[in-house]
């Protein structure tokens, strides 16, 4: 049985929908590519493309779905919009992080955050990060948040170095 998600994020490319989504599934586990759906000979006039290529490509990541389309280089991403993965380990976030900062914009690397080769903008967080930084005890949580601060990729132990004091 096929599982409809109620909202799926769609991704503008100018004209890398395929090659995007075959490098995000690579990266993520249970992830795959799901449809492919190619430009006609009708509406050409509206976009331009040729009639064959790639229009939208359908997948999942990690069981989210996706769609990316082939829209022409009118809009460009930026930081307004992330995505954020969880992840429980030093080795999970170190995995995340290295494939979605390899090509990426490195000043754009900050708290976490990080843009990859495309554009897209992404969280890379322990959920440690997120407990220490809602510790009830607001000194705790000030330590464990200035350390964050000063942080481009999470370090999960100086965090808790931080947070315990």
């Amino acid at each position: 049985m096929t599982i409809m998600h109620r909202i799926t994020p769609w991704l503008w490319f100018d004209n890398q929908a395929e090659e995007a989504a075959a490098y995000y599934t690579a990266i993520f586990r249970n992830s795959k590519i799901v449809a492919i759906s190619r430009f006609g000979e009708a509406g050409h006039e509206v976009h331009g493309k040729p009639a064959g290529s790639v229009m939208t490509v359908a997948f999942e990541l990690d069981g989210q779905a996706f769609t990316a389309l082939n829209g022409g280089p009118v809009f460009k991403f930026n930081e307004a919009i992330s995505f954020q993965i969880h992840c429980e380990t030093q080795q999970e976030l170190d995995y995340y992080w290295d494939r979605l900062t390899a090509g990426g914009d490195q000043k754009a690397q900050q708290c976490g955050w990080l843009k990859d080769k495309y554009g897209v903008s992404w969280q890379v967080v322990p959920r440690a990060l997120l407990e220490m930084i809602n510790d009830p005890d607001p000194k705790k949580a000030a330590r464990a948040t200035q350390a964050m601060l000063r942080m481009k990729k999470i370090n999960i132990e100086d965090l808790r170095r931080a947070h315990a004091g």
